[in-house]
Order: structure tokens, then C-alpha cells, then sequence
């Protein structure tokens, strides 16, 4: 007998502190009528304008979702992957600007491998906005290697391909959504 009476005093309780929280933290702000245009419309674009509100109408038919600093839409991360195809990956972080690959050994000189690291410094296309490493590990034997940072002119050839590569994939980009 007391259980049914304890119950719906609980809920209660529960549901009421709940309510008060909500309302305290913000969420809940009571507007001026006089100052808020009756139009939904008006609403709406001036929400957009202060960055409020959510919107999934692109989501679904296909349009775009964001802009992402270092994702697939930007042009030099696409054409770094493209230029570096030919190498395993072993650290990627689109977050942090940066592609790792994997030691290459070239088939015609198995004693001597490479490994490249491309920092990206701005999502612009622009020379200095990317740090290209070329690192090379000799070896001796297969236990005794020596690895050091090269300064070859691999490097600007590698960031001037990712560039020029960069530029193609943008200019394709524009022409498409022309």
C-alpha cells in the first residue's frame, strides 16, 4: 500500500527537478513577441546568420555536410594521397596535417629505403604550406642500418608534384561545380 503512493511522489520529484535544471541551464529562454519578427522566413535567416539552429536538409539529397580542415575535400590531402600511392602508410592524421609512409625499398637498390613525411602548415595551396622530409636508412646488414634526414632534391620534387597536383585537383573541382 505505500509503494503506490511513494511511486507517483518519486516521479514526481523526478520529472520536477529535471524541469528546473532544463530551465536553469539556459535552455528555455523566453523571447519579447514584440521583438521577434512573426515571420518564419525572417526567423530562420537570422538564425543561420548567428550560426543557431541545425539543419539536415543537404544531408539527405546529397549535399555537402561541412568543411573539414584536413579531410578528403581538401585539395592538398587529396593530392599528397595520390602522389604517395605507390608507398605504404603507416601514420595518417588528417586532424594534425600529416601523412607518414611506411620504409620503401626500391627494387633496384635493396640496401637503401626511404620514408617521407608530409606536414601540412595551411589548407592553402601555397609553397610554404607544406614540409615535405625525406628520410634515408642505409643498411649494412639487416641488423646494422643508419637512418638520417636527406636533404636531396627529392623533397621539392615531391612538394612541387603535390602542388602541381593540388592546383589540378582544385581547378577540376571549380570546373565541376561551373
Amino acid at each position: 500500500m505505500k509503494f503506490s503512493i511513494v511511486k507517483p511522489i518519486v516521479k514526481s520529484i523526478i520529472i520536477l527537478s529535471i524541469s528546473i535544471s532544463l530551465y536553469s541551464c539556459g535552455i528555455y529562454k523566453p523571447v519579447d513577441a514584440r521583438k521577434v519578427s512573426p515571420n518564419d522566413e525572417e526567423r530562420i535567416k537570422k538564425n543561420v546568420e548567428e550560426g543557431k539552429g541545425f539543419s539536415a536538409g543537404k544531408i539527405f539529397s546529397g549535399g555537402g555536410g561541412g568543411t573539414f580542415q584536413f579531410s578528403s575535400s581538401n585539395e592538398m590531402w587529396r593530392a599528397t594521397l595520390d602522389i604517395l600511392d605507390f608507398i605504404p602508410l603507416s601514420d595518417v592524421d588528417y586532424g594534425g596535417g600529416i601523412v607518414i609512409t611506411d620504409w620503401y625499398k626500391s627494387p633496384q637498390n635493396q640496401s637503401e629505403s626511404i620514408k617521407i613525411m608530409v606536414r601540412f602548415l595551411t589548407n592553402e595551396i601555397r609553397a610554404d604550406g607544406i614540409k615535405v622530409n625525406v628520410y634515408k636508412k642505409k643498411c649494412k646488414t639487416e641488423a646494422n642500418c643508419e637512418s638520417f634526414v636527406s636533404d636531396s632534391d627529392l623533397n621539392g620534387e615531391i612538394k612541387l608534384a603535390i602542388l602541381k597536383k593540388a592546383a589540378l585537383i582544385k581547378k577540376a573541382d571549380l570546373e565541376k561545380k561551373n
